[in-house]
C-alpha cells in the first residue's frame, strides 16, 4: 500500500467535507458571490508565495538530484502555472497585480503557512513534501469532482477554475506531489510516518479553514488603527 493510501484514509471525511462547503459548490454551479472569489483570489494569491518558498526549502533539503528536480517541477508548475492563473483572474475583475502583492494575510492564512514552513524548515524532505500535499491533491480532488457533478460550465463566471484545477497540467502537478512524499516516506520507521501523517491531516483542517475564511471575506478577528 502507498503512503497516500493510508493518508486517504485520514482526510478522506474531511475532503468529503469540502464538497460540501457552499464556497466550493458555489465555484462548481457559478452562485459564488464575485467579493467572495475576490477575497480567495487575492489570499491566495499570497498563501502561493509561501507556499513556494516550501518547494525552495524541498529542493535545498532534497537528498538527491531526483528529488531536488520533483520540488523544482512544482516550484516552476506553481509560479508560472497556478499564480498566472490568479494573475488572469486579477486582471478580468479589474484588480491590479500590485494590489495582489499588497494584501495582508489574513489570520488563518498567517497561521496555516506558518504551520507549514514552520515544519518544513525543522523537518527533513518528506515533512516538506507532507505540507505540500493536502493543498495540491485537495484541489485537484475537488476541480476534478466539479467537473463530474457539474458538466455544463458554460455560463459559470469560475469555470476557468473549474478546468484548471481538474485539468492535465494540475493533475501531473498533484501527481508529481504524491509521487514524492510516496517515495520520501518509503523506509522510514512507523513514529516518523505518524508525524508525516498528522502533517497531512492538520494541513487538511487547515484547507477548511481557508475555504471558510473565504467564505466570511475573514481577515483578522480584531482591527487596530
Amino acid at each position: 500500500m502507498k503512503f497516500t493510501d493510508r493518508l486517504w484514509n485520514s482526510v478522506e471525511d474531511i475532503w468529503n467535507g469540502y464538497l460540501r462547503h457552499p464556497f466550493v459548490t458555489g465555484l462548481g454551479d457559478g452562485t459564488l458571490e464575485l467579493e467572495k472569489f475576490q477575497h480567495w483570489l487575492k489570499q491566495d494569491y499570497v498563501y502561493l508565495i509561501e507556499y513556494s518558498r516550501l518547494m525552495a526549502i524541498g529542493a535545498e533539503k532534497a537528498p538527491d538530484l531526483q528529488t531536488m528536480n520533483m520540488f523544482s517541477e512544482m516550484l516552476h508548475g506553481t509560479l508560472f502555472g497556478e499564480m498566472q492563473l490568479h494573475r488572469k483572474y486579477a486582471a478580468e475583475f479589474g484588480i491590479e497585480e500590485s494590489e495582489l502583492l499588497r494584501t495582508e494575510s489574513s489570520a488563518v492564512n498567517t497561521a496555516y503557512t506558518s504551520y507549514m514552513l514552520n515544519h518544513a524548515q525543522r523537518g527533513d524532505a518528506a515533512s516538506v513534501a507532507a505540507c505540500l500535499l493536502a493543498c495540491a491533491w485537495s484541489y485537484n480532488y475537488i476541480g476534478r469532482a466539479l467537473a463530474d457533478k457539474y458538466p455544463k460550465q458554460e455560463n459559470n463566471p469560475y469555470k476557468q477554475w473549474v478546468e484548471t484545477y481538474s485539468g492535465e497540467d494540475f493533475s501531473e502537478l498533484n501527481g508529481t506531489a504524491m509521487t514524492l512524499l510516496n517515495e520520501l516516506a518509503d523506509g522510514k520507521p512507523e513514529r516518523e510516518l505518524i508525524q508525516l501523517e498528522e502533517i497531512v491531516v492538520k494541513t487538511s483542517l487547515y484547507e477548511y479553514m481557508f475555504w471558510d475564511m473565504c467564505e466570511t471575506k475573514e481577515e483578522w478577528p480584531i482591527q487596530f488603527k
